[in-house]
């Protein structure tokens, strides 16, 4: 593994937190040390300089640099209260932008927050402007946050085997398929993602059916693990009738794109690498 995918996968992805929305945020202390900054009073004038250049963007401030506090350990089992920011994305992207250059971390994080942000904006274009792999990013991250929700609420009703949970769904939608069952079909190696192997019609498929059994649940006030499994299968047939009444193609018989989301992230991040060593 190269020093750009170490990280991403094992120091910024670790500190990243999801709300109860399943938005991610990092906290700007963390932030700090992840970035070798010995004190956070060293860090906060470059999150001075980012709040500008987030306000020079016609971007509000509060939106991507909300206030929070955090207990720390001082010592003895006493906590005491610290000021801290909840980031988004785009603001660790300023905070990379004004951080020490001269730092190689910060030169990676760079790079890795430059992709995911870029990667967030193309959700505020018009849908159908978007290229075939736009749109499967645009409906991958809906997934993400859309399973994190499901997860959350399947927990609540009673679900602790999780895998038979998500087969479930999977199998109503699929025909019988598993999880596994999809992998094997699209010829992927063992434990790569499924989703990240879907084109954009095929996971628009599996957010309906996402979306519809969180609301299933919810509303219906579901408890217990059995019944959670059934509205899962339930309303992965739903899904499937619903497409097969509108003409449209089974999720099974859709093409699987060539190049995994993982493959076209890696290529791009390798593609800014060797832009940023140019300039």
């Amino acid at each position: 593994m190269n020093k750009i995918e170490k990280y991403n996968e094992t120091i910024f992805e670790n500190i990243k937190h999801l709300d109860e929305f399943g938005n991610e945020f990092w906290y700007a202390r963390e932030l700090s040390k992840v970035l070798e900054y010995s004190e956070y009073r060293k860090f906060t004038p470059v999150i001075n300089k980012a709040m500008i250049a987030c306000e020079n963007s016609l971007q509000r401030i509060s939106d991507h640099f909300a206030q929070t506090a955090v207990m720390v350990e001082i010592g003895s089992n006493a906590k005491r209260k610290l000021n801290d920011y909840k980031l988004t994305r785009y603001a660790c992207y300023l905070i990379l932008q004004n951080a020490d250059p001269n730092k190689e971390v910060v030169a990676l994080g760079q790079t890795y927050f430059a992709i995911q942000t870029r990667k967030q904006e193309l959700t505020e274009k018009e849908y159908s402007l978007l290229s075939e792999d736009e749109k499967r990013f645009y409906q991958r991250n809906l997934t993400r946050k859309g399973n994190y929700s499901l997860n959350q609420t399947a927990k609540k009703v009673g679900v602790k085997n999780f895998d038979n949970f998500h087969n479930a769904g999977y199998k109503g939608l699929y025909n019988g398929e598993t999880a596994d069952d999809i992998a094997k079909r699209k010829g992927l190696r063992y434990r790569e993602d499924i989703l990240d192997n879907m084109g954009s019609e095929e996971l628009a498929d599996n957010l309906f059916r996402i979306v519809q059994t969180d609301a299933k649940l919810k509303k219906e006030n579901i408890k217990g693990e059995t019944n959670a499994v059934k509205t899962h299968n339930r309303i992965g047939k739903i899904v499937r009738k619903a497409i097969k009444e509108a003409g449209g193609t089974m999720p099974e018989d859709l093409p699987t794109p060539q190049k995994s989301l993982k493959e076209l992230e890696k290529a791009k991040r390798k593609e800014l690498l060797i832009s940023s060593k140019e300039v």
